[in-house]
């Protein structure tokens, strides 16, 4: 057999690197300075991540402070901060930024499993590209004769095998992931 999984297996823990990475901006109620990451500021002509412009910080587990190195941006970071989906309310305090994290309400919560849910859709619809880019290149060999009927039907199943590992480490991550969000 000369199929080597492992550039799909890479391909698959990216996805769920990614999908963590896009966790990490919903709120779940607790103040975070992840939740920040998202957030792009216009500075210097070009988006930038928020973390490149100043300090985050959490003082308190409700509050999340940024630091502005650059007193010129503070009102392009304070509007980012308006502007992003995260229904922030961000107040200036010289070269600080205090992000006040409001409790959830149960409505809110819901909303905010609706995209968690979404996230994780898309990212095991990433995966099952991911198996289907495999499963043309396991028809192609056998089309060339590189591998027999056997061998590609063996590979086929290693390669469901390996999608279905991944699509159920997406659901456990997900249903964490929403018992954090509607944790009260």
């Amino acid at each position: 057999m000369t199929i080597d999984f492992k550039p799909y297996e890479e391909k698959m823990d990216k996805t769920i690197n990614n999908l963590k990475k896009e966790y990490l901006g919903l709120r779940t109620g607790r103040a975070s300075a992840s939740l920040l990451e998202p957030v792009s500021v216009d500075a210097y002509g070009a988006k930038v991540p928020i973390n490149q412009i100043g300090n985050i910080s959490v003082p308190e587990s409700r509050l999340i402070s940024v630091q502005v190195w650059d007193e010129s941006l503070i009102q392009s970071v304070e509007k980012a901060i308006r502007n992003s989906e995260l229904g922030l309310n961000p107040m200036i305090e010289g070269n600080n930024i205090r992000v006040p994290i409001p409790e959830l309400s149960q409505e809110r919560r819901i909303e905010i499993v609706k995209v968690a849910s979404k996230y994780s859709e898309d990212a095991k619809i990433t995966v099952r590209n991911i198996r289907r880019d495999a499963m043309d290149k396991t028809k192609e060999e056998e089309k060339q004769k590189s591998i027999s009927k056997d061998d590609s039907f063996q590979i086929s199943e290693k390669i469901q095998q390996l999608t279905d590992k991944y699509v159920e480490k997406i659901e456990n991550i997900f249903q964490e992931k929403q018992r954090d969000i509607l944790q009260v």
